[in-house]
């Protein structure tokens, strides 16, 4: 192979790499949310996970992108390992979909339909219609679709570079004397694996194999150990991967790897040994890119039949190889943010919304837990579950941040950056609510500890107060989660009307406080407790108004006017209800200054 050769064959295989990727990513980006929506839904039974697994890398020609998906819902505990593994088989299947593609370029008919269906007849067209959408679409689905054709077309037209590099190798001795080593099935095993560790892809690295055929040295004796190589090496990538991730990734990798090695050693037994005791005919012929596509999806597909009804054996494997270890909340929450997810920003964003829902409800659940605590009734068990949320809150902002920053350092569509930046804000925001709520908790400690109480009225006003400001916040917890913007609208109102109180109870205070009925150190904690409650009513609000952003596009501070986000009738209406609902009984008391 001359220099101008070998700069040929390097350059088919980068734009056959960069094919792969592209079509790969805009697929995703394309499909991504629904894909991880339906891998949730339909894994009711092994077969529906086998096809699912299958048809989803079909789709995203990535296994690895599938498998990714599927440690993100066992992370999540929306899938258990026994719904897993099927769809790791199916994505296994879904692999092999590439190589049967690149089989078209050996159709050999005059017939100029049939000639058209040739890689090196359409792909410069996918290219040229991809490259004029990308650059005239001004929406990202469109771009999206155009980067499928353009991903495409490039993938074959580095197929068809390889091709041509490679066919003055048929006639070198050298070069067929290297592939009889390879007819040694150890070798050829090795050789597999090496060359998709390199390539970072079984996909590629058989394709690079069934270009390498056009040559017509390649027999079936040589290409395949060499396949079945390229299927264990496949595993390399996910399980470097894996390193530092949780038990239930591990044990996901742990099965691929399993079948991966069983298929390997079932194949290898059966092939060689029918070679030693029958023969194959075929066995020292040349194999073309059609024969190696389908042994490629024979050892796949027969992997799959042979280990679906072993799927509980699998497990109890992977579970001694990767045993249990205790863990805690935070653990098991921040376990959620696998660097793994980096590289597919719509399922790192997805695991950013599981530990969001989880600090939402951290942060109400220690605002409940705090005015019980100032009400009369403090304990230390309740001390001590809002401490541990409030480390598991400071933890997740932290990491929350750092995992953003990482997933906003990769190529996001619109949609995917605006959902980063308000997760961005929207952290700080909970942070500091759990942290108002720990001032909540030192409020009533030091009462506790000190003897400090407050009189009936006070009681009854403080719990009006808190009852709005746990309206406020569930309010933000539903919008949050449910994405509701008609939510968002009420928050501001509500806001407003605690402002409202909080005033009308600082002047109560000072009435009581000069008549008598409160002591200075009961003054002064109600206050605290009063500017506690505000300042969370103040966080809520910069919440609902991130979501309000993100879900309109918009732009707009809910705080320019009270017409931000409703109309001014609407905000009167709203005003009028929580104002009867919380500052009337509180105004309407017989002895307010009591």
């Amino acid at each position: 192979m001359n220099l101008q050769a070998l700069l040929s064959m390097l350059g088919g295989v980068g734009l056959f790499l960069y094919g792969m990727k592209l079509m790969g990513q805009s697929l995703e980006r394309f499909a991504g949310a629904k894909m991880e929506k339906t891998l949730e839904k339909l894994t009711s039974n092994n077969a529906k996970g086998v096809l699912l697994g299958a048809g989803v890398t079909a789709v995203i020609q990535s296994s690895s992108a599938t498998i990714i998906m599927v440690i993100g819902f066992l992370n999540a505990g929306i899938m258990r390992l026994l719904q897993a593994v099927p769809v790791i088989m199916g994505a296994n299947i879904g692999t092999t979909v590439t190589a049967q593609i690149l089989r078209l370029g050996d159709i050999n008919n005059d017939n100029i339909l049939l000639q058209m269906l040739k890689p090196v007849s359409f792909a410069p067209i996918c290219v040229v219609i991809g490259a004029f959408a990308i650059l005239l679409a001004k929406k990202s689905k469109t771009r999206d679709k155009a980067g499928i054709a353009v991903g495409l077309g490039i993938l074959f037209i580095g197929m068809n570079m390889m091709e041509n590099s490679f066919k003055p190798l048929a006639s070198s001795e050298e070069f067929m004397n290297i592939f009889l080593v390879l007819t040694n099935p150890v070798l050829g095993i090795l050789a597999g694996m090496a060359v998709t560790v390199l390539l970072q892809s079984s996909s590629a690295s058989v394709g690079v194999l069934q270009a390498m055929s056009t040559t017509g040295g390649i027999t079936f004796a040589m290409a395949a150990p060499i396949v079945i190589g390229q299927n264990i090496g496949k595993c390399v990538t996910v399980l470097l991967a894996s390193i530092g991730t949780n038990k239930n990734s591990k044990r996901a990798v742990c099965i691929d790897v399993c079948m991966a090695l069983f298929g390997a050693v079932i194949f290898l037994v059966i092939i060689y040994g029918y070679q030693a005791v029958v023969g194959f005919s075929f066995w020292d012929e040349p194999v073309n890119r059609g024969r190696i596509a389908d042994f490629h999806t024979l050892f796949n597909l027969g992997t799959c039949l042979f280990m679906l009804p072993l799927v509980n054996f699998l497990i109890s494997i992977s579970e001694k190889v990767v045993k249990d270890k205790g863990s805690n909340k935070i653990e098991e929450e921040l376990a959620l943010l696998d660097p793994i997810f980096i590289k597919s920003p719509g399922v790192a964003l997805g695991q950013c919304q599981k530990v969001m829902t989880t600090v939402s409800g951290a942060a109400i659940e220690n605002y409940k837990l705090a005015t019980d605590c100032y009400m009369d009734s403090f304990s230390d068990e309740k001390a001590l579950r809002i401490r541990e949320n409030e480390d598991f809150l400071d933890k997740s902002e932290s990491a929350l941040g750092d995992y953003l920053i990482k997933i906003t350092e990769q190529s996001l569509s619109p949609e995917d950056n605006r959902l980063a930046t308000e997760f961005m804000h929207t952290i700080g925001d909970f942070e500091r609510i759990g942290d108002h709520c720990k001032n909540l908790l030192d409020v009533a400690e030091y009462n506790h500890e000190n003897g400090v109480t407050f009189s009936e009225n006070a009681q009854f006003e403080l719990k009006c107060i808190g009852d709005a400001v746990d309206e406020i916040l569930t309010m933000v917890s539903s919008s949050y989660i449910e994405e509701a913007t008609s939510v968002a609208n009420k928050v501001v109102a509500l806001e407003d009307t605690i402002d409202e109180m909080v005033d009308i109870l600082k002047a109560h205070r000072i009435q009581r406080l000069m008549g008598g009925y409160m002591s200075a150190d009961a003054g002064i904690s109600f206050v605290e407790i009063l500017g506690n409650m505000e300042r969370i009513a103040d966080h809520c609000v910069n919440v609902a108004t991130q979501v309000h952003q993100r879900l309109n596009n918009s732009i707009s501070d809910p705080h320019e006017s009270d017409t931000s986000f409703t109309n001014l009738d609407e905000y009167k209406e709203l005003m009028q209800l929580y104002g009867k609902k919380y500052i009337n009984p509180v105004l309407e008391r017989t002895t307010p200054a009591k």
